[in-house]
């Protein structure tokens, strides 16, 4: 009993740590020396690591922190590396206003616009080169994509798997026709298993997303080492947040629905673990798009991601302004549980994805998301399917820029889409978490489809590549709805920076107005000095509010920060989609 004590007390906490978690991943492996082979490849020779990991805590992000989501090659001109534009662009009319960028997969790739990696390690080449992606890095906080459920068929490891090259021959998770998949939960329609020909004869690999997509199995502890390298490249080169792509599917199991399974959960613990130890501040973000419990789930004990994605917002949002009517807005966010202490939500509208509507189940009736689908088709908009265990199909997202998707209402074209569209980023604005914008958001971008007739592909609705003079040209010209819509978010993006109640893990309640059409939330800063009434009209009807819905405190001076208008004693005014941010110590 002594021994083992003394053993114990010389063992490092971080090598206790990581032995339980990789035991309970792999218990026919030795843990210790698994653990051991970890930290070899977080930490190789010649860096360094906290002695302590961080506490969970509320310094990683603050109200000035805000997310700008972009392909490397969102803009081109033809002439110059699309990563060069990109640095551009974010340094002449986002510098001061979102502080941190998310490049979308910036690697070699086969297919899907980049989540078919061939080569992790590399920058593709027709965007730039790693040097590119640092000095974007230097004056933002850099987002990756971890794709790591999946490999590009084409790729050098698929490629040595078929040769029965090691270690690569273990690398993909295969099945047999003949097994029980009914269970496995789809996020497309095409066949989940894919016949290939390999120096041992055919075999059936797993295909979660598309035939180039070819599922890795981290049953084999050296997928997962192979993956912590990568995240050391990723770091080295200025990225601090990780993006776990698709991380819900990672571990598979013959039999069983092959998402949210526990050791995909002790994964995602163990990166958590290793970041916490980082002499780098790296926030952790999985990418789950699936119900709220499940995307929930995801926070662990404050021991998995720092941030999650607030999946549901996008066809809430959306739906409150197609309707008219708060009611199914108001009804999720009263559900919702405060972020715990140390996490976030990542809020957004719009993404490279469509509106996703697995979120939606539950919230929103199938009238509702018929209403939706209705709309955003007559928007020139389009949906994708997803297959269901009974051999059916359910619509999985809306394909459309957000901007377009609001260019009406249930009731038709209107004269308000401006206001309607600024609206609904406002709301994204006001919530506890972190705000996101897509750049296609940012910039009014509408349908491109001609992409879509182009590339066969719905998702290329929402992908246009502008030309950077285009763009500087539109920019330049005020009376045009894209400099409009950038220079209205960027407007209420400076506010918001000053408001300390808009820190991520400020205090939030939401406010019974008594009128559906009023979105209402209340935040107050983390040190009580400064409470913020967030209303947002999603009508465009004209809304009179008595001052008393709200409980603003007698003898303050209450302001909206918007409109720098002093609140009168009786009562609030907001006209149709209107959105007022009323405090008693802003700036």
């Amino acid at each position: 009993m002594a021994q083992d004590a003394l053993t114990k007390e010389k063992t490092p906490a971080l090598s206790r740590s990581l032995a339980a978690k990789v035991g309970e991943i792999y218990p026919q492996v030795d843990a210790d020396i698994l653990a051991s082979k970890v930290i070899d490849a977080f930490w190789p020779e010649g860096t360094h690591r906290r002695k302590r990991g961080r506490k969970p805590g509320n310094a990683l992000w603050s109200q000035r922190d805000a997310l700008l989501i972009t392909y490397g090659n969102s803009i081109v001109d033809g002439a110059h590396k699309p990563l060069d534009l990109l640095n551009d662009f974010l340094r002449r009319y986002l510098k001061g206003v979102v502080d941190g960028v998310h490049i979308l997969p910036f690697f070699p790739f086969t297919s899907d616009d980049g989540f078919a990696v061939t080569d992790y390690m590399a920058v593709n080449p027709q965007l730039g080169d790693w040097p590119d992606i640092n000095r974007i890095a230097s004056d933002f906080k850099l987002m990756s994509d971890l794709v790591l459920n999946h490999v590009s068929s084409q790729g050098t490891w698929f490629n040595a798997y078929r040769q029965g090259q090691p270690p690569y021959d273990r690398f993909f998770f295969e099945a047999d026709p003949a097994d029980d998949l009914s269970m496995v939960v789809r996020p497309r329609t095409t066949p989940l298993l894919q016949k290939v020909d390999t120096k041992d004869g055919p075999r059936y690999v797993w295909c979660t997303f598309s035939h180039d997509q070819i599922d890795l199995d981290f049953r084999n502890p050296e997928v997962l080492l192979e993956f912590l390298r990568i995240i050391r490249t990723h770091i080295d080169n200025g990225v601090q947040i990780i993006r776990l792509d698709a991380v819900a599917f990672l571990w598979k199991e013959v039999g069983s629905p092959s998402i949210h399974l526990p050791q995909t959960h002790a994964i995602v613990k163990l990166i958590r673990l290793l970041c916490d130890y980082a002499l780098e501040p790296i926030i952790l973000l999985t990418e789950t798009n699936v119900p709220k419990a499940e995307n929930l789930s995801y926070f662990g004990k404050r021991d998995e991601a720092h941030v999650i994605y607030n999946f549901p917002l996008p066809p809430l949002i959306l739906h409150a302004l197609l309707s008219g009517s708060a009611a199914n807005l108001d009804k999720w966010q009263r559900s919702m549980p405060p972020a715990p202490l140390g996490c976030a939500y990542l809020n957004f509208t719009a993404s490279h994805d469509g509106i996703g509507m697995r979120p939606a189940e539950g919230l929103l009736s199938p009238d509702d998301q018929a209403a939706m689908i209705k709309a955003v088709k007559a928007a020139d908009g389009r949906v994708s399917m997803r297959a269901l265990p009974d051999g059916g199909e359910a619509p999985y997202e809306l394909n459309t820029t957000y901007f377009a998707a609001l260019s009406q209402t249930f009731a038709g074209p209107d004269a308000y889409h401006l206001e309607r569209f600024l609206c609904s980023q406002t709301i994204v604005m006001s919530l506890e978490g972190i705000p996101a914008f897509y750049i296609h958001s940012m910039l009014a971008t509408p349908n491109d489809t001609d992409a879509v007739e182009r590339r066969g592909m719905n998702r290329a609705i929402n992908r246009h590549r502008w030309d950077y003079e285009a763009l500087q040209a539109v920019l330049a010209d005020q009376t045009t709805i894209h400099a409009k819509v950038l220079n209205g978010l960027k407007q209420r993006l400076k506010v918001r920076q000053k408001q300390t109640a808009f820190h991520p893990n400020a205090t939030q309640f939401t406010v019974n107005t008594g009128d559906k059409r009023i979105f209402g939330i209340w935040r107050q800063s983390l040190d009580r000095n400064q409470s913020i009434f967030a209303l947002h009209n999603v009508s465009k009807d004209t809304v009179t509010l008595p001052v008393s819905t709200l409980n603003i405190i007698a003898d303050e001076d209450w302001r909206d920060l918007l409109s720098d208008e002093v609140i009168p004693d009786d009562e609030i005014v907001l006209g149709p989609y209107q959105c007022r941010w009323i405090s008693n110590a802003g700036h």
